[in-house]
């Protein structure tokens, strides 16, 4: 066993045990282990001997602010998939294997992460397995977390201290021995990482149909820590084709470090190499916008309420109409739809303002919308993978042509490449907006842009078009536009397109928006650029956006997400 680390996505050292495989046979595998909350790698690192699976490398981390991994003050629970992306990519770089030779077992909290890393990165590992998914803590405190929720917000960030004693977690004396005399694990928890915990635990299982890695999960039938009806709840809305879900008996929270754990680690060990023989088959959801459950979900959107609903929807209305008298930003909504390019840039710029004092600060409750926070760090991940993408163009010596097929007034992209020594070679913006053309115009004018920057007026779905650009774009961006059309026809034209006018190796920068916490209030209240008509969005799956990139040529390579999981932003390289 090796003690290890790699560098995650804020330069932070995530500390990890590694085992090599004791037989080489054929493609590398590999089996991570996600220990539980307060815990550390070698708390679950038994697994590695007891799974008896020679022909595996295994991996087991201290997640960040456990074992020897630190973590900040500001650590979010999403920045634990976040690192789970970053490990698995650095699995892939160091040690050669592939993401569909990977399997994950993990528990409790690691299992809440790991669960949420499959949800929103959707990656193509071999399985996972699950034990005592910590969806629902028992706080057994009434209100519990409405009031660690007001304290959060009053104090900010602080801890809790874990009620939970190890013979609640476990009936193998040896285990609670160890437990108790071992200095690294932590009691404490911050509240932070468990709040969000319980908010990403709602949005996974609430979307878990669009989960289709196989899964196999264990529930404890005696736990004191975590409820079992959610973690039934999850498994019965995956979609995964292979699932199987075993309720033990008896069972504390620990179910991998169970005085009888056998009974569980003979199930693993079984389904593992039963999914290492199949080679993984994800069902096409290409046609996805015409059938499914998110076509479903954006229909029930468009069907008229019940009486008292209906008064609740027009109340809304009623107050948003005032709100756009005297608020700048809603007021540019309704006039040129809350989608609308312009409403876009007047996101970014995030400057409150309005006709009086209240005025702006509606204008500023506004922009603190949980959607409108999503489009702006959906923004920083853009400049942060548009950097990346151009330094790995001048890194093989290419030109670096730009492309922005629906640049809106095309701020962002102008911000982002002013920054840029030396300048881009060229940079085409398009827009199907007159408006937006003649402000992107302007601004161009105003950066002193002119000489590489040409902005047109173009249609974003005109397959003709985009395979006829006079530059062939090395970058080719696509930002805010495919979220809002439910047509994966139209995103087919565009991508192949895109595809037809660019060589092999090329990159394109894509947006998904696979979730959404306002979709019915969006369609309700706000009205859309198209003439005024409500604004009724079908979320596109990052799966579903994955496989129509995919089926127009281009392989995905690495992808960012809001700690939200509302804004995907990928990175895609053409064939």
């Amino acid at each position: 066993m090796d003690s290890v680390s790699f560098k995650s996505f804020d330069g932070s050292d995530i500390h990890y045990k590694y085992w090599a495989s004791k037989q080489q046979d054929g493609d590398k595998k590999a089996l991570i282990l996600l220990h539980r909350g307060h815990e550390h790698s070698l708390r679950i690192a038994h697994l590695a001997d007891e799974l008896e699976l020679d022909g595996f490398e295994f991996f087991a981390w201290d997640m960040r602010g456990c074992g020897k991994s630190k973590s900040s003050n500001n650590t979010d629970f999403a920045d634990f998939a976040k690192d789970l992306q970053y490990f698995l990519e650095h699995i892939r770089n160091t040690y050669g294997i592939e993401e569909e030779n990977i399997a994950v077992i993990a528990q409790s909290i690691g299992a809440v992460a790991a669960a949420l890393w499959v949800h929103d990165y959707v990656p193509n590992i071999r399985a996972l397995i699950l034990g005592a998914c910590a969806f629902d803590i028992r706080l057994f405190v009434p209100f519990a977390l409405s009031g660690l929720n007001l304290l959060y917000n009053l104090k900010g960030n602080f801890k809790v201290k874990s009620y939970v004693k190890a013979s609640y977690l476990t009936h193998d004396e040896d285990r609670i021995n160890s437990y108790n005399k071992d200095s690294e694990i932590t009691k404490d928890i911050p509240v932070k990482i468990l709040l969000g915990a319980h908010e990403a635990s709602k949005r996974v299982v609430e979307d878990a149909n669009s989960i289709y890695t196989p899964i196999q999960m264990f529930i404890a039938g005696s736990d004191f820590v975590v409820k079992k009806r959610v973690q039934k709840r999850f498994f019965d809305n995956l979609s995964s084709p292979q699932k199987e879900c075993y309720e033990l008996p008896g069972f504390y929270h620990d179910i991998f470090g169970e005085k009888e754990r056998h009974l569980v680690t003979e199930k693993i060990k079984r389904f593992i190499l039963k999914c290492f023989e199949n080679t993984p088959k994800f069902p096409s959801l290409l046609d996805a916008d015409k059938i499914g459950y998110t076509r479903a979900e954006a229909d029930r959107l468009s069907l008229p309420v019940g009486f008292f609903k209906n008064i609740y929807w027009n109340i809304n209305k009623s107050l948003i109409k005032y709100a756009s008298s005297i608020s700048d930003g809603i007021k540019l909504g309704f006039e040129r739809g809350f989608d609308s390019g312009s409403s876009l840039d007047y996101i970014y710029k995030n400057q409150s303002s309005g006709s009086t004092n209240f005025g702006a600060f509606i204008d500023f409750i506004y922009l603190r919308s949980i959607g409108w926070r999503g489009i702006r760090e959906r923004k920083v991940h853009i400049e942060e993978l548009l950097k990346f993408c151009v330094k790995k163009l001048r890194d093989e010596g290419k030109s670096v042509d730009i492309v922005d097929i629906a640049a809106g007034g095309g701020r962002y992209v102008l911000n982002i490449v002013s920054q840029m020594k030396p300048l881009p070679n060229s940079i085409l913006l398009r827009d199907f907006s007159e408006i937006n053309v003649k402000n992107g115009q302007e601004l161009i004018k105003a950066k002193n842009l002119d000489e590489i920057v040409k902005f047109e007026q173009a249609d974003a779905f005109n397959k003709n078009s985009l395979a006829s650009l006079k530059i062939k774009p090395t970058l080719a961006i696509v930002s805010g536009l495919y979220e809002l059309f439910s047509d994966n026809d139209m995103i087919k034209n565009s991508l192949e397109g895109l595809a037809s006018s660019m060589q092999s190796g090329s990159f394109l920068v894509y947006t998904g928006q696979p979730w959404h916490p306002q979709l019915e209030y969006i369609a309700r209240v706000l009205p859309s650029h198209q003439g005024g008509k409500a604004w009724i969005m079908r979320r596109r799956t990052t799966r579903e956006l994955d496989q129509l990139v995919q089926n127009a040529g281009f392989t995905k390579i690495t992808m960012r997400i809001d700690i939200w999981g509302i804004f995907t932003v990928s990175i895609a390289v053409r064939n």
